[in-house]
């Protein structure tokens, strides 16, 4: 199993074979989540005391499981947050697979790790993050976050080492902030403190103010800002909210999973004034910095805080702590692939301008967009975008009308845009992060909405 032989020689073929393939050519629009029943009856004896031999696996995969998935990188993938990863970062990310790298620990991925942290000094740089920032690639936002704020409450509590912790702390955001943040709360033990938005849906220094007034008897020792949030892109007023935090003595850390990556546009970055701010913040390069799944990265304005959150002690490491660069002090790991590799490798690939021309690109699909909608007598721009997605309402239509549409056009292949939801109220939610969207495809879809009637 553990030998080359010549049956290993035409597999290794085969995989890298289709894995060229499949990087090269646009996947099936049409393909989707499947019965269970039908799934499992296909995968039966598969994993079984002989198995089925490499070639039939990879048929299996090819012909059954791949097509029972969503194709996150389809142009006309415009729900949730989608992917578009360059070709240069797909086929390293083979490479990464293939070399084995332990990059929890500098004594085992020393170079793994160098060039880890040379993208993660790009990004700090496009930031405005000093250069004693650092940080660490993680598997999503959820983890950024987590990592984060755990860091948060160790500087709380080195700030404050007489409190008797009569109260219970608490974290501090809008109702628009990720899901993860109200997860990580109760993962963490602490309560969450709301905060009202404004009309366009992001935290102001106004609001934060108001609802510090009123924490009874609550803790407060961060507050955690969307750069960026899932449903609208809102952006909150961190170049205000920054220097309350720092008057109150509250962590401010800035969740820009997705909207972090407009940073690398000079044309656009200014969106996000006040980020340099952060004591931290995380980003998603799989979301729109072009980079495979899954590969997130979180922040920090001084990692030695971090470090004394996360650091693993153990008799059996204490030889590899040489003083050098370890991920594993920097959030809630020890073994860690090195998942920032493909994002390196195609940032030395292709270049930073490179990058910059593809988030303008899909900025200005966007803005074209939502002109479009703007200028339509048969929809309702909600929210007017201030990074690439769109919210909408088609005027007239109920919530099984969006439904209808939705899954018509999804199981034709032709796009998935599924409904989401404005201020309690049914909408289209539009979300650009493939260079490759283009205008003309969604002005197609504008007009079959437009030319659609409402169900009698």
């Amino acid at each position: 199993m553990h030998t080359w032989n010549a049956d290993l020689e035409l597999l290794s073929a085969s995989v890298i074979g289709y894995a060229s393939e499949r990087a090269k050519l646009p996947k099936d629009p049409r393909w989707g989540a499947r019965d269970a029943q039908e799934l499992a009856e296909a995968l039966t004896g598969a994993v079984s005391q002989d198995g089925v031999g490499g070639q039939a696996a990879l048929e299996l995969f090819r012909d059954v499981l791949l097509p029972a998935c969503r194709p996150m990188d389809d142009p006309m993938m415009v729900s949730y947050v989608p992917t578009a990863p360059t070709i240069a970062a797909v086929l390293f990310d083979m490479v990464v697979s293939a070399s084995s790298i332990f990059a929890g620990h500098w004594e085992s991925g020393a170079g793994a790790i160098a060039a880890e942290n040379q993208a993660l000094r790009w990004i700090m740089d496009i930031a405005g993050f000093p250069a004693s920032g650092g940080g660490c690639f993680v598997s999503g936002g959820t983890a950024a976050n987590l990592a984060a704020l755990v860091t948060a409450r160790q500087y709380w509590r080195s700030e404050n080492p007489d409190d008797d912790r009569r109260n219970r702390l608490a974290i501090v955001a809008t109702h628009g902030a990720h899901a993860s943040v109200d997860v990580i709360a109760r993962v963490m033990d602490v309560d969450f403190i709301r905060v009202r938005s404004d009309p366009q849906g992001r935290m102001t220094a106004d609001e934060l103010a108001h609802a510090l007034e009123d924490v009874g008897d609550l803790c407060p020792f961060a507050v955690v800002t969307s750069a960026g949030t899932t449903n609208s892109g809102a952006i909150d007023d961190l170049t205000q909210i920054a220097p309350l935090c720092r008057s109150e003595g509250l962590w401010l850390h800035v969740d820009a999973a997705y909207g972090g990556s407009v940073l690398a546009s000079p044309t656009h970055r200014h969106v996000l004034a006040g980020i340099e701010l952060a004591d931290s913040f995380g980003i998603d390069p799989h979301k729109w910095l072009f980079a495979p799944y899954d590969c997130a990265a979180v922040l920090y304005r001084n990692p030695t805080m971090a470090a004394h959150a996360h650091a693993q002690q153990a008799d059996y490491l204490d030889y590899v702590d040489d003083g050098e660069w370890n991920p594993s002090d920097y959030a809630l790991h020890l073994t860690r692939r090195a998942r920032g590799l493909p994002l390196w490798f195609s940032l030395a690939a292709n270049g930073t301008d490179a990058y910059a021309k593809a988030i303008d690109t899909t900025m200005e699909v966007a803005a074209g967009l939502a002109d479009r909608i703007r200028e339509s007598e048969e929809f309702d721009l909600l929210v007017e975008p201030k990074l690439s997605i769109v919210l909408f309402r088609r005027r007239g239509w109920a919530a099984e009308d969006y439904e209808r549409w939705s899954r018509v056009n999804a199981e034709s292949g032709t796009a998935l845009i599924v409904p989401s939801k404005w201020e309690g109220e049914i909408c289209f939610r539009i979300c650009i992060v493939n260079p490759l969207t283009d205008l003309e495809s969604l002005d197609e879809l504008l007009e079959d909405m437009a030319a659609s009637s409402a169900r009698p």
